[in-house]
C-alpha cells in the first residue's frame, strides 16, 4: 500500500458510531500498512428527530441518507454502520463493500432495579423504539407498558437510571463494545427475543464503480458473516419488510450448514410465527425461509402493522 492513498470515512457522532468507525479503522490498517485515514463527522435526521418513535419517520434509513449522499458525491470514500440499521436493498450507486465479524447477538435487559424480565412489576414502563422488540415483548409480558425511547445507547440507559422508564432492552454488542456490561440486568435468552436480522454484524459501505475502495476493503470483508447475514436479511427482505416491522431472524453455521430462524410477530403479541431450516446459500436460504412464513400467514400479520 503506497503512503499518499488517503481515504475519508463517513461515521455518525454517538460512541458507538465511533467504536464501530475506529475499529474498521485498526482492522484496515493491520491489513493494509501505510494507509491513511481520515474521519468525517455526520450528524444525521435520525439522530436529530428525537421526538417521535422511528417507525413513525420512516424508520432506520433515516441513519444512512446523508451517508450515501456523501459517498455518491465523493465527499467520503466509505461509510461504517451496524448492519441491522441498513435497509436490505442497497441504496443507488452504493454496495456493501465489506461485512465484518458479529459481536453478541443477543438483547438485554437495562432495569432500573437490577430486574429481570420476569421480575417486572406489573405495568412497569419499558422503553423501546422497536417493533421486533415490542412484538416479543408482549409475548412473554403482555402486562408491561411499552413506550417509545429514543436517543443513543447511553442516553437511554440514563433514562432508565433516573426513572423515566422501568426497563429498556439494546443490543448486546452496542452494550459490550461500548464496555456498559455493568448497566446489563438481563442478557435475554433467543427463546426470549430473537435479534433482528443482521444484529451485531457491521457493514462498510462505499461507491459500487470505486474497484480501488472495493479492493482494500475486500482484506477486512469476512464470508462467513456475511453469508449469514445475507440469510436473516434476505429473510426480511422476501416478506416485504423494512427494518421497522416485527421480524426477527438469526443465522448460525454448523457443520458446514446454515440454519436460520424467522420470525413474524404481530406488534400486540397475539400472532407469532417461527420457521427454521438449513442449506449452505444464504440468499435462497432466506428466501425459502420467507416463503414458508407468507404460506403460515406472514403477510397477513405484517399487513397490519
Amino acid at each position: 500500500m503506497s503512503n499518499n492513498i488517503l481515504l475519508t470515512i463517513g461515521s455518525r457522532t454517538s460512541n458507538l458510531a465511533m467504536w464501530q468507525t475506529n475499529h474498521i479503522i485498526s482492522l484496515l490498517e493491520k491489513a493494509w500498512p501505510g494507509i491513511e485515514l481520515s474521519v468525517e463527522p455526520f450528524v444525521t435526521k435520525g439522530d436529530k428527530t428525537l421526538d417521535k418513535p422511528l417507525p413513525q419517520i420512516g424508520g432506520k434509513g433515516l441513519f444512512t441518507l446523508e451517508l450515501e449522499d456523501a459517498l455518491r458525491n465523493g465527499r467520503i470514500d466509505f461509510a461504517v454502520h451496524s448492519l441491522k440499521d441498513l435497509p436490505v436493498e442497497n441504496a443507488e450507486g452504493v454496495i456493501l463493500g465489506a461485512i465484518i465479524g458479529r459481536a453478541d447477538v443477543r438483547d438485554v435487559l437495562v432495569s432500573a432495579n437490577g430486574e429481570k424480565l420476569g421480575n417486572l412489576p406489573v405495568g412497569a414502563i419499558v422503553g423501546t423504539s422497536s417493533l421486533r422488540r415490542q412484538a416479543q415483548l408482549r409475548q412473554s409480558r403482555p402486562d408491561l407498558d411499552i413506550r417509545s425511547i429514543r436517543g443513543n445507547v447511553e442516553t437511554r440507559i440514563r433514562k432508565v437510571m433516573e426513572g423515566q422508564y422501568a426497563a429498556t432492552i439494546l443490543a448486546a454488542a452496542g452494550i459490550t463494545r461500548l464496555g456498559l456490561d455493568e448497566h446489563v440486568s438481563q442478557w435475554l435468552p433467543l427463546d426470549v427475543m430473537l435479534p433482528a436480522p443482521g444484529q451485531g454484524a457491521l457493514a462498510v459501505q462505499c461507491r459500487a464503480n470505486d474497484k480501488e475502495t472495493i479492493r482494500i476493503l475486500s482484506a477486512i470483508h469476512q464470508p462467513d458473516v456475511a453469508t449469514a447475514v445475507t440469510a436473516e436479511r434476505s429473510f426480511l427482505h422476501h416478506l416485504g419488510g423494512g427494518c421497522a416491522t416485527p421480524v426477527a431472524a438469526h443465522a448460525t453455521w454448523k457443520d458446514d450448514k446454515l440454519h436460520l430462524t424467522g420470525q413474524v410477530s404481530s406488534v400486540d403479541g397475539s400472532k407469532e410465527i417461527l420457521v427454521s431450516r438449513c442449506c449452505a446459500d444464504g440468499w435462497m436460504l432466506g428466501k425459502g425461509l420467507a416463503k414458508e412464513a407468507i404460506e403460515k400467514g406472514a403477510r397477513e400479520i405484517l399487513a397490519h402493522v
